[in-house]
């Protein structure tokens, strides 16, 4: 929900590592291409290395963060709202409060940084720095405040089919933002998400609006599609910054843009907790929460910590595979809720909720499958850089 990394093509992220690869392995035989785990030797003779072995364990562990960080959020968010819990500054707060969980690794990581620019290039001074991660911190809450508007007044399947709405924006705002070609398959995918949100738009079952009045159910769905966007385009910005003023993408480097923009988003929201009045209804509000005061503390700290969870999964396969890998995995992720609130909130699938998932699958489908044929490509490109280098060096021998 409140995921806020760079979102580069894995076409030009594997491209860069080659040339860094080509220019490096003719003074140093057995150098490893950054990140991938991989050794000049698996290129000839395509045997999977204990690395490659490790690797794929590495992400799929991150990937198993996302998913379930993501779904346990999610159902953590409806049931503090239909339970008792009424402050939107509080299940807001809960979304970013818990970054300090991520300052472990920020600690244990490398100090060491790898660029694709020149190392004349110019680092961002900390004025900079500081003005990027308020800027990006404001536009964190932002989101995640809109988003906890759309779970207060949504059931978790509509809400979630709707979040899928985002890859949408992705693609339309790096379009304008990042350069993206937008090829037959990506509008597509545009075509067929919007399709896919429009038809819940559309949606007027009485059984979804019966807690709620039709004007609040708006009110969520206008949230949620305006939440998506404004992630969609905090995903486009960030890479932008990335590749015009911070210049380098580590595993460091993304873990101190998602921990102080979180910090940023923690003050501004826990400001508005105390200016809009809602802190001093937090006693009574735990007091009648339904399950009991242990359960509304303990579901605050869970939520909390379960996005956290989804933020390490994210950055780790951001830092491991590519901003877009982790911003599908993501999006794959979201028809889990829906099945899960089923069974723990006994929330109603209507037909035009199966119609919507059927879409929303086709369009993820399309786009993912673009971006294969980009990674395919990208892949034949190493390969022929590879065998570049290597006639080179026989010359020289």
């Amino acid at each position: 929900m409140c995921f806020c990394a760079s979102q580069n093509s894995f076409s030009d992220f594997t491209m860069e590592k080659a040339q860094e690869h080509a220019l490096d392995i003719k003074g140093t035989e057995d150098k490893e291409f950054i990140r991938s785990g991989y050794h000049k030797e698996d290129l000839h003779l395509n045997v999977p290395s204990i690395k490659q072995y490790m690797w794929w364990l590495q992400v799929g562990i991150y990937i198993v963060f996302v998913l379930s960080g993501q779904a346990i959020g999610v159902l953590l968010g409806r049931l503090y709202f239909d339970k008792g819990g009424n402050s939107e500054w509080m299940a807001t707060l809960v979304q970013n409060i818990g970054f300090p969980v991520l300052l472990p690794l920020l600690l244990s990581s490398p100090s060491k940084t790898n660029t694709s620019k020149s190392d004349n290039d110019k680092q961002p001074s900390v004025l900079v720095l500081a003005s990027i991660y308020v800027f990006l911190g404001l536009l964190l809450a932002a989101e995640c405040m809109l988003h906890s508007i759309g779970l207060k007044y949504l059931p978790v399947s509509t809400y979630s089919l709707i979040c899928a709405s985002q890859l949408a924006f992705v693609a339309l705002f790096s379009f304008f933002l990042n350069s993206q070609k937008l090829t037959p398959f990506i509008l597509n995918s545009l075509v067929l998400l919007t399709i896919s949100s429009i038809i819940l738009v559309m949606q007027t079952d009485a059984e979804e609006t019966n807690k709620t009045s039709k004007k609040k159910f708006a009110v969520g769905v206008i949230c949620t599609i305006a939440g998506s966007a404004l992630c969609a385009f905090m995903l486009s910005i960030t890479q932008l910054i990335f590749q015009k003023v911070v210049k380098q993408e580590t595993f460091k480097v993304i873990l101190d843009l998602s921990i102080y923009e979180s910090l940023v988003a923690t003050l501004v929201i826990t400001v508005g907790l105390f200016v809009s009045g809602e802190w001093k209804s937090l006693k009574s509000e735990m007091e009648e929460f339904k399950l009991g005061k242990a359960s509304y503390v303990m579901t605050l700290i869970w939520t909390a910590i379960s996005w956290q969870i989804f933020e390490i999964g994210c950055n780790g396969l951001i830092f491991k595979v590519s901003s877009l890998f982790s911003n599908s995995i993501g999006v794959v992720g979201l028809p889990v809720p829906p099945v899960l609130a089923v069974i723990f909130f006994h929330d109603k699938i209507t037909g035009a909720k199966v119609v919507s998932l059927f879409l929303a699958f086709w369009g993820f489908s399309s786009y993912v499958y673009q971006h294969y044929l980009d990674d395919l490509k990208s892949k034949n490109e190493v390969g022929a850089s590879s065998s570049e280098v290597d006639e080179d060096n026989n010359e020289v021998k």
